[in-house]
């Protein structure tokens, strides 16, 4: 529970991201999705894996037989000149056992061609464009097949309280919110389903990839002397980035493929071309069809490899190329500026000692199960039949059960914002109801309460925040880099 952040939309700013994400597809675009011809791959990561090779499944094994209509008796001319084409679906590309067609690549594609325009963001070739959507859709639909193996599920009651929640941060009732997402042209239904992918993907990352993350005291102590060093002032950066991905176990010839490809890029960088637009063009990062644009963040929430890569570039500038363990990197310096003074300097605050119990919701346990499963644990600790240490030794889903949910020393901002809210509610000795997070559902113990002055341990905890943020942000470009190379990917082309 410790490090928890809010897992969906916590500023407004990501809210107007999201929402121009999503567009109302037009009679045009439907007419597009017959006719979209998928770039070629130029490797053959996309239909050979570089894991295990699977065998195909069956939805590959030959293209749908097309329907014969029975002969019919020739219709009057009159009646033959007001028949009009109707499009037809068909697949585009095959992932595993499930496939992606080319109507829902044209839907995707209105949606991101409007929020490029929103953003500014100069529109690359259509080509290039629907390679980069298609890509993104490959990976998002593994990450899907992944999360469901995984037994991770987001039902319409967890969606509904998900789409609450984002209202509320808006300020809105949720009338409100559907008639601004209408104003703004979004297909509430599309929306929804949006989000819902997100919290699939952030609670598939936290399995995968969040909760094997280390912070060791020594990297604790190299980051605190750094920090004492640049004599407690911070900077923020605002950086864009190309990435040109190397696949997982790259062969010498796939590397140099993708070394020319990357200085190809970079060449056409310093000859005058747009930033953003070959971002969305080349990219091969999560980011791309945004420009590329990582937004303001403190430098020590960025990778090493891009603090040394700009260290010496002005504002506008482009770096050379960088060189990591997921590929190539091209860096543009958007903007740097001062971020004030460190934790170390922050004034008292209070900090709480809290155990817990968590049940989470997935497809074996129902929101509902989970709430009276832990009601009924309330009860007993009410009645004194057991210990709050007991009952999360025998019933908790979170790491911190073998200490019997003791999640030590929690500072404000620590922990999701319902968490935090229902904890600070609490007298010392007190068990909460049981309370609804993104994580699932909890039962709260406060074991007591004290002020700190901000002192060496929250400096430490400070530290180990960052460098955690840091090395997440890392693992899991690598993560989604292997998603990607071991799915079994088939184009189909129609003739």
């Amino acid at each position: 529970m410790r490090n928890m952040r809010t897992p969906l939309l916590a500023t407004t700013k990501t809210v107007t991201v999201l929402l121009c994400m999503l567009g109302v597809i037009s009679n045009a675009h439907a007419q597009f999705a017959t006719t979209i011809i998928p770039v070629t791959p130029t490797e053959t990561t996309g239909s050979a894996p570089a894991a295990p090779a699977k065998s195909a499944p069956k939805a590959a094994a030959s293209k749908p037989a097309t329907p014969v209509a029975a002969p019919a008796a020739p219709a009057p001319a009159a009646t033959r000149a007001r028949v009009e084409p109707r499009p037809v679906d068909s697949i585009l590309v095959v992932v595993n056992n499930e496939v992606i067609t080319r109507q829902e690549v044209a839907e995707r594609l209105a949606s991101v061609e409007k929020r490029m325009a929103a953003q500014n963001v100069q529109l690359p070739p259509r080509a290039q464009l629907v390679r980069q959507l298609v890509e993104r859709m490959i990976v998002e639909r593994a990450q899907a097949q992944m999360a469901k193996e995984s037994g991770i599920v987001v039902d319409d009651a967890m969606l509904d309280r998900a789409m609450q929640r984002i209202a509320e941060q808006n300020k809105l009732s949720m009338p409100e919110f559907r008639t601004r997402l209408e104003a703004e042209g979004m297909n509430y239904a599309s929306f929804r389903e949006e989000i819902r992918r997100e919290i699939l993907s952030q609670r598939l990352r936290e399995r995968e990839v969040d909760n094997k993350v280390v912070v060791t005291e020594s990297e604790i102590d190299n980051y605190l002397a750094a920090e004492a060093n640049a004599g407690g002032q911070r900077q923020e950066l605002d950086i864009a980035q190309i990435l040109i991905r190397v696949p997982e176990n790259a062969t010498p010839e796939q590397l140099s493929a993708r070394r020319e490809r990357a200085e190809d890029v970079l060449r056409q960088l310093k000859t005058g071309a747009d930033f953003a637009k070959t971002a969305a063009a080349y990219s091969d990062a999560s980011d791309a069809l945004s420009g590329g644009d990582l937004g303001w963040r403190p430098a020590d929430r960025l990778p090493q490899l891009f603090l040394d890569g700009v260290s010496k570039l002005q504002d506008g500038q482009v770096s050379g190329l960088l060189k990591s363990g997921n590929g190539f990197h091209i860096l543009k310096l958007v903007g740097r500026r001062a971020a004030g003074a460190t934790q170390a300097a922050a004034p008292a605050v209070q900090k709480t000692h809290v155990r817990h119990i968590l049940i989470k919701v997935n497809q074996v346990v129902t929101a509902a199960e989970a709430k009276r499963k832990l009601t009924e644990l309330k009860e007993r600790l009410d009645h004194g039949s057991a210990t709050f240490e007991e009952l999360a030794k025998l019933y908790s889903n979170d790491l911190s059960a073998s200490k019997g949910g003791d999640l030590g020393w929690i500072y404000p901002g620590d922990t999701v914002p319902e968490f935090e809210r229902a904890m600070d509610k609490l007298k010392p000795g007190e068990v909460s109801e049981p309370i609804e997070t993104p994580f699932g559902y909890h039962l709260i113990q406060v074991v007591e309460r004290k002020t700190d002055d901000a002192s060496k341990e929250r400096a430490r905890q400070a530290a180990r925040q960052a460098i955690r943020e840091r090395k997440i942000e890392e693992a899991t470009e690598d993560w989604m880099r292997q998603i990607r190379d071991r799915a079994y990917v088939e184009y189909r082309n129609d003739d």
